[in-house]
């Protein structure tokens, strides 16, 4: 009989091309650096997103290969990895290890500190700042310098320290599994003999032979090759707790999801009950783990805001250039002064840059973050603030999340579904007297018996021996004696019970008899009778519940009887009924999941339990169930199906961890969605880092809160609700700054240049020009602690690239309308429009260009009329009246007439009064038809 062939895409040849296509990477070093920046230029020129449709080639080649392997037998499997049943030799073995490299999930490098510095100082806005800087310490302007310097050193400061601390949080990654792993190898060249030997887990090889027992750690991803009542956890992988058995004699079929693949192991799971060995098949970058940790740090989506600020600086630069050009050579041509024409160009281009912006924005996020500090909530990343504001959706797990991660007992039934104290009675005495493995829902079912005052007195009974839980037979028993009067006890004449409590399905098997519904007589069990409970367990299960079956039996009490108790007394046993659990939804659940939706945003349950588990809370915390689907579905849909179903899907339970990424992608990429994800598990790793706002929780695992923007010191949704508001408002106030600055700016700056061409003479210098730039950013300092009208606070607040030029369009007209009605009132009623009135003229605009600035923001801080509908917050009003009596007073100061001011008349304080009246009707009027067509504000 010929040698059974191997399927064609999987036929073993020379080198192994099996394992060069499904999984590696072609090892080339030499041009590797060269492949890598042409494949990122031509990823950045396609352009093309990751949508999470499908799987990435690198998780095709890991879900083919361990297929491949799954499908084949026992007697293949080792062709496929090169290795023998003797396993490989130390000699073999260690060659491997340099070829693959060392064993862990992902190898990560941490960024030098000076690359991260250096990304954090070539900024756009940094580059205007620092060239205006050494321009005006060129023409002596060093007051104007030093404030630029100051505020890029701050800019630079803040960022660098926080990417400095995120690449010290993923350099732990490289930490994550350590631990000994017995491996068989082979030594001797002439007679080989097999040992045993402990090897660390960062070098264990493909092809190596593994034994393992109860408490180890798969080091890789392993083909069985024995087992015995093997029970593996998975939670590493799917955040669940419940376990799966595993078999090395099973041969798979492709329809099988991988991680309920029976001979299949994967690394950082763990064996809990049985033994058996196993054939390592991947390890390293080559796992299923690495499909969890490869991505990290380069799947967090771009910040529209910050690439919003980036194109600002582009086109701050170009207006600036175009503009201070046009001045300096028409106020070159006017006064043939070459470096006071510089000195002037460079305050215009001061003036026009808003050097407030990284000093708002961060002390935004830092007023922001203090606010969620009270709230007990931990802010990492400050810019995760601003995200939460933009957030419309987000994701969470069900367990801790949603529900309170503490199970109670619901009913207590016998076999006809009618309630029964009998059940309940023999539940609490195996809860009460067994002492191995105390588990969450013996808690319960004693807290049930203690809360509701049953008094079952247990006192009267007494242990013998216990036959423990194990995850083969999945139950426990306990053997009871009592004595049914006091005259029995003293005679000792004793009745033994043995107690069972476990798995419905496997107390059923060992259940012989069925307690009638009076519980006075017992009858056999029959097959209709089996029908019957095995029926209402399912519809139990489906609706969400947790179903423990129930039993006991006598047994014959011999004088002086000495014998243990063993698995066979577990026969012919009486079944009572069953005990239900359910984890309950959390009180605060439901009216912090309201909270968000008033605030626009929607919930999804993203879990690796079960379908009908995940609907019966989300039903009950009132989210929709009228869309749900399951990860294995999701594998059977092509591109546009699987982004519809995602859209419309609430509830999307059975996920693994990349399911859980390609979902959160899709809503990004195809919904267009900011994306907030909730998760504490290892498993969460990855699409923790792929959303948008990545929540962990201060119990979750050490790797989700490294990766994590936000660490929740209290697993309540309220936290997030109080978060979402401070996004808003820490958006809404960076914006008004944004909008108010560059309006009133270019609108100033325009004026200038109006009034240069018709002037003989500067309309400003560049000394006054910077004064009056400084006493207007001082102004703006107490933006962040303004408040913002409460309509904008309840919708998702985003970068748009339209509104802000549109913005200017609409509203810098109004700000240079009132500058030229001032010159034209200087020009026509002051006669101020030559040289011998120049100190007039420039002190009367001075003092007007400092007021428009300062009184700018109450009427663009919201879309209701300023001071009537709404008022601004303390400190800013005060700010407001503080700069404005200085503006007001300046020109008296000896610091003003130094810099060449003189009094004004009070006529000219009496037309300021009627010039800013017409400001904010006309502005307001504006602003009403700008929202009546845009139908927003800021």
């Amino acid at each position: 009989m010929g040698k059974s062939k191997l399927p064609t895409i999987l036929r073993v040849e020379v080198n192994n091309p099996i394992r060069e296509s499904l999984v590696d990477k072609p090892s080339e070093t030499a041009n590797g650096f060269f492949k890598a920046a042409y494949a990122s230029i031509r990823r950045l020129l396609s352009g093309r997103e990751v949508d999470g449709s499908s799987r990435s080639e690198e998780e095709e080649k890991v879900y083919s290969w361990l297929y491949a392997l799954a499908l084949s037998r026992n007697s293949l499997i080792f062709e496929y990895v090169e290795s023998t049943e003797r396993g490989l030799s130390f000699t073999e073995a260690e060659r491997r290890l340099k070829e693959h490299g060392p064993n862990a999930p992902v190898e990560y490098t941490s960024p030098s500190w000076w690359r991260l510095l250096s990304n954090a100082f070539f900024h756009p806005f940094n580059i205007i700042l620092i060239v205006l800087s050494t321009l005006s310490y060129i023409t002596s302007d060093t007051t104007n310098g030093c404030i630029m310097l100051v505020l890029v050193s701050i800019s630079v400061a803040l960022r660098f320290y926080q990417e400095f601390a995120s690449a010290k949080a993923a350099l732990k990654l490289s930490e994550f599994l350590r631990y000994p792993v017995k491996v068989q190898r082979c030594a001797g060249r002439v007679i080989q003999t097999e040992l045993i030997v402990q090897v660390d887990q960062r070098d264990i090889v493909p092809g190596d032979i593994i034994h393992f027992e109860p408490g180890d750690l798969f080091p890789g991803d392993v083909r069985l090759i024995t087992s015995k009542q093997l029970v593996v956890s998975q939670s590493s992988l799917t955040g669940e707790s419940a376990m799966v058995d595993k078999a090395a004699d099973v041969r798979e079929d492709r329809s099988t999801p991988l991680l309920e693949l029976k001979n299949i192991c994967f690394m950082g799971t763990s064996v809990v009950a049985g033994s058996g060995t196993g054939l390592v098949v991947s390890t390293g970058s080559k796992t299923y783990m690495s499909t969890m940790f490869s991505s990290l740090g380069k799947q967090k989506p771009p910040d529209d805001f910050e690439i919003g600020i980036r194109h600002l600086s582009y086109v701050l630069i170009g207006v600036m250039l175009v503009i201070t050009t046009i001045i300096g050579f028409t106020d070159y041509f006017t006064s043939y002064y070459l470096s006071e024409t510089l000195i002037f160009s460079i305050s215009v281009a001061s003036a026009l840059t808003p050097q407030m912006l990284p000093l708002i924005i961060n002390t935004s996020l830092a007023k922001g973050a203090l606010a969620m500090a009270k709230e007990r909530c931990i802010v990492k990343s400050v810019t995760a603030i601003r995200g939460m504001g933009s957030m419309d959706i987000l994701c969470v797990d069900k367990t801790g999340t949603l529900t309170m991660n503490r199970v109670v007992v619901v009913t207590h039934i016998d076999a006809w579904g009618s309630s029964n104290e009998d059940v309940l009675r023999f539940a609490f005495l195996n809860a009460y007297f067994k002492s191995e493995q105390k588990n969450p829902l013996d808690d319960a079912i004693l807290a049930f018996v203690y809360t509701n005052g049953y008094r079952f007195q247990h006192s009267k009974y007494m242990k013998t021996d216990e036959i423990p839980f194990d995850f083969v037979r999945r139950r426990v028993s306990v053997i009871l004696e009592t004595a049914s009067s006091e005259e029995d006890r003293k005679q000792r004449s004793l009745e033994r019970y043995v107690v069972t409590k476990g798995a419905l399905e496997e107390v059923i098997e060992i259940s012989k008899f069925i307690a009638n519904a009076d519980g006075q007589a017992i009858t056999s069990f029959s097959s209709e009778d089996y029908q019957r409970i095995q029926k209402m367990g399912q519809e139990l299960s489906d609706d969400g519940l947790r179903v423990l079956g129930v039993a006991m039996k006598r047994l014959k009490v011999q004088p002086k009887d000495g014998r243990k108790a063993a698995i066979s007394d577990e026969s012919d046993m009486v079944f009572l009924g069953m005990v239900t659990f359910y984890d309950p939804p959390k009180d605060t659940a439901k009216q912090a999941l309201w909270r968000l939706a008033e605030q626009g945003v929607k919930p999804k349950v993203l879990t690796g339990d079960s379908l009908h588990l995940a609907i019966r809370v989300c039903k009950e915390v009132g989210i929709k169930t009228t869309h749900v689907t399951t990860g294995p579905d999701l594998e059977l849909l092509d591109h546009e199906a699987f982004h519809e179903t995602v859209k419309a899907a609430t509830v999307l339970a059975r996920l693994t961890p990349t399911q859980k990424l390609r979902v959160v992608q899709s809503l990004q990429t195809v919904g267009d969605h900011i994306v907030g994800f909730l998760g504490d598990g290892i498993n969460d790793s990855l699409v923790l880092e792929g959303a948008n706002v990545g929540i962990s929780v201060d119990s979750g695992a050490s790797v989700s809160k490294n990766l994590a923007d936000i660490i929740l010191l209290e697993k309540d949704l309220n936290v997030l609700a109080a978060g979402v508001e401070q996004g808003r408002l820490n958006f809404g106030n960076t914006m008004k700054y944004i909008k108010m600055s560059v309006i009133a700016n270019i609108g100033a700056v325009l004026s200038l240049l109006i009034a240069i061409s018709f002037l003989g003479f500067e309309p400003l210098t560049p000394r006054q020009l910077v004064t009056q730039n400084f006493l207007y950013s001082l102004g703006q300092i107490a933006i962040p602690w303004d408040n913002m009208d409460d309509e904008y606070v309840r919708t998702p607040q985003r970068w748009s690239r339209k509104r802000l030029p549109m913005f200017i369009l609409w509203n810098a007209p109004v700000c240079s309308m009132c500058d030229i009605a001032t010159l034209l009132f200087l020009w026509f009623y002051y006669q101020a429009n030559s040289v011998a009135e120049m100190k007039l003229f420039r002190s009367a605009l001075f003092v007007e260009g400092l007021l428009m600035q300062t009184l700018i923001i109450h009427l663009i801080r919201t879309k209701k009329i300023p001071f009537i509908q709404a008022v601004a917050s303390w400190p800013l009003i005060c700010s407001t009246i503080v700069i404005s009596a200085i503006a007001i007073t300046f020109p008296l100061t000896p610091i003003g007439q130094v810099m060449g001011l003189v009094s004004l008349p009070w006529t000219y304080y009496g037309f300021l009064v009627v010039l800013f009246l017409g400001y904010f009707t006309v502005g307001q009027s504006v602003k009403m038809l700008y929202i009546f067509v845009y139908k927003q504000w800021l």
